[in-house]
């Protein structure tokens, strides 16, 4: 079914700025109400899941480390990085969590194509990988049948911080990012308007309404 939704491009936000607004948007929201996307960056952070173990933070140094709700183990987040949070009604969608999953995954293989990057996913480990190094990662959680938490995509950010965890959960994995994928790739916003195209395009959506900053409830 085809809907509206609301594109937010806010720039740098704090994390629990961020993850209180999309709690907040998630309890009011009726079933009427229209699902948003929010593109954003983050200042350095780390994030662990709600499953996340303490030993995956190696060193977290000077980085501040938050215990959110999402799913998943613990990952950085940090500028030149394009978070898109996903608020979505899935159940007026009918999608379930794995086929929200397979959309997000699906909108950033087909980005990184457009941009001649191949890259793949894989089902042992969410998120999108090119050639075995994890370029972009997903934790969602879902409340009252609605979605929130979503995407982090590397596109400029600084990887070191990276080599203090076990991303995702797992040791020794590599990260990558666009720009050493591209000789020379887009700049963040433009990633930002093509993957928001992508995520339409799969969920459905044929007019968008733009909005700066975070919604007033």
């Amino acid at each position: 079914m085809s809907a509206d939704v609301v594109v937010r491009n806010l720039g740098i936000v704090d994390y629990q700025s961020a993850w209180h607004a999309m709690q907040q948007f998630t309890d009011a929201r009726g079933d009427d109400s229209t699902d948003e996307l929010w593109c954003l960056q983050h200042p350095p952070v780390f994030t662990q899941g709600q499953a996340g173990r303490a030993e995956h933070i190696l060193d977290a140094g000077d980085i501040p480390v938050i215990q959110a709700n999402r799913g998943g183990q613990v990952t950085y987040h940090g500028p030149g990085q394009l978070v898109v949070y996903l608020l979505v009604d899935l159940r007026r969608k009918n999608l379930g969590v794995r086929a929200l999953v397979d959309v997000i995954e699906q909108s950033i293989i087909a980005l990184l194509a457009g941009y001649g990057v191949a890259a793949e996913a894989d089902p042992k480990a969410p998120g999108v990988y090119v050639q075995g190094r994890k370029i972009a990662a997903l934790g969602l959680r879902v409340r009252r049948g609605c979605s929130f938490h979503g995407l982090a995509l590397n596109v400029d950010t600084d990887l070191a911080p990276f080599a203090r965890i076990n991303p995702c959960g797992y040791a020794g994995m590599t990260v990558t990012r666009l720009r050493d994928e591209m000789t020379a790739g887009p700049a963040l916003p433009q990633v930002a308007t093509d993957l928001v195209d992508h995520l339409c395009q799969r969920l459905g959506y044929n007019r968008r309404h733009h909005a700066a900053g975070l919604p007033t409830l």
